[in-house]
């Protein structure tokens, strides 16, 4: 087969999600180390009074792109903004926009979702259901698509202790769904949603777990691929190692401890952290992408790839805590709240106890502080934003899975020195 660069040259790309922090990512890495490669349009929609042209060369002047920048100084000019919405029909997209991409696009990444567990039960819908039947409609009507890849979550199918690489059949028809809900107000919604959900923890899980039921059953003859990512963190070594944009997830909760903010969080010390570097999910994405392009003449089937590190490399919430502290007391954080000493307990009553004593009670000391300094109060707020995150994070911190990874090392074992040499390049 062509090497991986060889296979996106002359290509045009369709990428969604493209300001998100995965998205970055694939966008830097696929233009980097595929310099070939035609086109990347982006869907983007206007925000904060921003249209996608600013957005777009906001995004590629930060940091990510210097080293992109260095070595293609004209790399810009395979970026096209392309102004959408994907909540709104036919994605919002103009005539001429639409036939822009039906003519030239013949790989997609559809990248975008929310990433916000507790989203109400409708806009989750719209946004990660509704967007993708979308998208999937679009695909249909491109001429010389290649390639779908829909990017999921391993935490799609929670509900079970054993995940395969096949999707699964939902509980609930999400046509019957997503008619149900089109009718249905707001606060019956709200109400039904945890029978809806069942054992899932949240709409985000159930939903994309509907999404990709959907992409498998409206995908028809389309070249099909589903990448679920566990819990993305900081880049392992693409463009250079360290780098994040945000503050979700546990992300925000190893800055939080490093500050000496947070010291308790519950969670299972046994319980596998199932962490895995933005740049080794792209890289898998981008090759899986490759793979199922390769073979587009063979049987049509789904091919779904846990991008897990679980069942390889497995670290354990417990070597997380003694990490953190070694790290954070070794290199401490510029202006810390306190020493980093954080400890992860099992048992919630314990937690909460000491959630009250080191968190709470010190949080409104400093804030009355503050008060008598003539200063406004901030820390009750700050330690209010962390306990609504690490509760979300609790489910996924207090268990583990089991992921099948077949896929994974079946696409590892089909690189050639020089496709291995994308994969792990610096």
């Amino acid at each position: 087969m062509a090497t991986i660069p060889e296979y996106y040259a002359g290509k045009s790309v369709l990428i969604t999600g493209a300001t998100g922090f995965m998205g970055k990512v694939l966008l830097e890495k696929l233009l980097r180390s595929c310099p070939a490669v035609k086109a990347a349009y982006v869907l983007v929609r206007h925000k904060s009074g921003q249209v996608p042209q600013a957005r777009v060369a906001e995004m590629i002047s930060c940091k990510l792109f210097d080293r992109l920048r260095d070595e293609q100084a004209g790399f810009a000019s395979k970026i096209v903004p392309i102004n959408s919405d994907l909540t709104k029909p036919e994605l919002d997209l103009s005539k001429e926009d639409q036939d822009t991409l039906t003519e030239n696009v013949n790989i997609v990444f559809h990248c975008a979702a929310t990433i916000r567990f507790n989203e109400p039960l409708k806009d989750a819908m719209l946004l990660n259901v509704l967007a993708t039947q979308k998208m999937v409609a679009l695909a249909h009507r491109v001429k010389h698509l290649e390639v779908f890849i829909h990017v999921s979550t391993a935490y799609a199918n929670c509900d079970r202790e054993l995940i395969e690489e096949v999707v699964y059949t939902p509980p609930v028809d999400y046509r019957k769904l997503i008619d149900t809900l089109d009718w249905m107000d707001d606060k019956l919604v709200s109400v039904l949603t945890p029978n809806l959900i069942g054992e899932r923890p949240n709409t985000y899980t159930y939903t994309k777990a509907l999404a990709e039921y959907l992409v498998q059953q409206e995908c028809g003859d389309l070249n099909v691929a589903i990448v679920r990512p566990s819990i993305v963190g900081a880049s392992w070594k693409e463009p250079f190692p360290g780098w994040i944009d945000n503050f979700n997830g546990p992300s925000g909760i190893f800055i939080a401890a490093g500050k000496g903010i947070l010291r308790t969080m519950r969670a299972s010390n046994n319980a596998v952290a199932d962490l895995v570097p933005v740049d080794v999910v792209i890289n898998n994405t981008l090759a899986a992408a490759w793979y199922s392009g390769c073979r587009k003449n063979r049987a049509k089937s789904i091919l779904v790839y846990n991008c897990t590190t679980g069942g390889v490399n497995p670290f354990h919430w417990g070597e997380v805590e003694y990490c953190i502290n070694m790290t954070f007391k070794t290199n401490p954080l510029e202006q810390a709240f306190r020493r980093p000493n954080v400890n992860l307990r099992s048992n919630p009553f314990t937690n909460q106890y000491w959630t009250t004593v080191s968190h709470t009670l010190p949080a409104l000391v400093y804030d009355a502080y503050l008060r008598l300094t003539g200063q406004k109060p901030r820390m009750m707020k700050t330690i209010t934003r962390l306990h609504r995150a690490m509760m979300v994070l609790e489910y996924f911190t207090s268990h583990s899975w089991t992921w099948k990874t077949d896929n994974i090392t079946m696409l590892l074992n089909q690189l050639n020195p020089k496709c291995y040499h994308f994969l792990t390049s610096t």
